[in-house]
């Protein structure tokens, strides 16, 4: 196996960090340093970077809970950021050396949340591969609902006439930079009043975070003759459009607010897209699915992907020095 260096990220690399997640094969825009330090004080940070000789080949972003490390609790999806150049073997190495450098530091588990293959420039999956035969346990499994937008999908024909009522109650969508009127007059009360829970992100949070990344982060609100009925809070990466955030009004049925929305973004501003990602239906840890929710996202065409949760013990680092033969 190649010799290789791991260490801890420190604020010094935060531009070597930022041009390894731009020209990789595998990273979004939610692991560079700007988007990853917003929350630093709840996830305290554990991320490393792994050199072959003086080149850097892989990064891990992380935070550290006692005597584990996570990839990423804070992040809709974590793991091993790789060089396009990043091959099966080395990527075996790479974990073998992470999991000396941890259990060295006293951790004794690490927990990663998979990138979800859509996320990917180029096939990723050696990840996944080398945790499996370091003996990780596949912890949770989530059901994804995504749009292929490269090739012919249908939209139900209930979806179709909620958009032609829409259409027909004159709605207006308008993109807009002012996150204000539906964190505070949608998403927050409805949350509390149906979830009695808070968005993950608060409006200070999403508003730095939008001016920060301004073309990833896009909002759109629908308003009718009463104001706003409905809106999305829309993350945007290189091949896919995932909606963060997503609320209406009590009456959005009958005014057809939020498929007359949906249809929009889906026809018209992400078309050129690879995949349009609405995200999980999924509650309990992955073992429940809503099925409302899922019918939902498949009428406009949505279908299953998956996305792993594992958990390996880091002392077993020896199991991968006779994988390869």
């Amino acid at each position: 196996m190649p010799k290789l260096l791991v260490r801890r990220y420190v604020p010094e690399d935060f531009a070597t960090w930022n041009a390894f997640i731009a020209e990789s094969k595998n990273g979004t825009f939610l692991f560079q340093r700007d988007f990853m330090e917003y929350h630093a004080d709840r996830f305290p940070d554990y991320s490393l970077l792994i050199f072959e000789d003086d080149s850097l080949v892989a990064v891990l972003p992380a935070h550290r809970e006692v005597n584990s490390v996570y990839s990423h609790r804070g992040l809709t999806y974590g793991g091993f950021v790789l060089t396009r150049k990043s091959k099966l073997a080395g990527v075996i190495a790479i974990l073998r050396a992470v999991m000396q450098f941890m259990e060295s530091d006293g951790v004794e588990f690490f927990e990663v949340k998979s990138i979800p293959m859509i996320y990917h420039l180029l096939p990723s999956a050696e990840t996944d591969y080398a945790l499996i035969v370091a003996g990780a346990t596949l912890e949770r499994r989530d059901s994804l609902s995504v749009i292929d937008l490269q090739t012919p999908f249908k939209i139900a024909k209930t979806r179709m006439e909620s958009v032609r009522r829409g259409h027909k109650n004159q709605l207006v969508i308008r993109e807009d930079n002012n996150f204000d009127l539906f964190w505070n007059s949608v998403l927050i009360p409805n949350l509390k009043t149906k979830h009695n829970a808070k968005p993950v992100h608060s409006l200070e949070e999403i508003t730095m975070l939008h001016r920060r990344f301004p073309k990833n982060i896009r909002h759109f609100n629908v308003y009718g003759e009463n104001g706003i009925e409905a809106g999305t809070t829309v993350f945007v990466s290189e091949n896919v459009a995932h909606p963060q955030y997503v609320s209406g009004r009590e009456n959005k049925n009958e005014t057809g607010a939020l498929d007359y929305l949906y249809h929009h973004l889906i026809t018209d501003v992400f078309r050129d897209k690879k995949y349009f990602d609405f995200g999980i239906s999924n509650e309990e840890n992955g073992m429940k699915l809503n099925g409302g929710l899922a019918f939902w996202k498949e009428s406009f065409g949505a279908r299953t992907i998956t996305q792993d949760f594992y958990r390996l013990a880091v002392g077993n680092h020896d199991q991968l020095d006779t994988v390869i033969l």
